[in-house]
């Protein structure tokens, strides 16, 4: 299974709608089920963005098909990276040529 960061962003509907929240939290963790893709974490974060969300999924298709889903119910927009644990990135950094 690829790792996902997933970093979440709220709208101004979304931020209008706050409170919902939670409630729309858990929705994302089984429509994410249904999707192949396995939430592991979901951070409320300060800074530049509002939530930090690790997932992991088969392929980078499914964690997009969550984004595009949750981001087109119009309360958050996302951007997703692919992340690879310290073991696997320096295992493709000693495969360079």
């Amino acid at each position: 299974m690829a790792t996902f960061i997933v970093r979440i962003d709220w709208t101004d509907q979304g931020i209008r709608n706050v409170k919902e929240a939670p409630k729309r939290s858990r929705a994302a963790r089984e429509l994410a089920k249904t999707l192949g893709v396995e939430i592991k974490e979901v951070y409320l974060t300060s800074g530049e963005h509002d939530i930090l969300l690790l997932a992991e999924a088969p392929l980078g298709d499914n964690i997009t098909k969550l984004a595009l889903a949750l981001s087109s119910q119009g309360n958050i927009r996302t951007c997703t990276s692919r992340a690879w644990p310290e073991a696997e990135w320096t295992k493709l950094i000693a495969e360079l040529p």
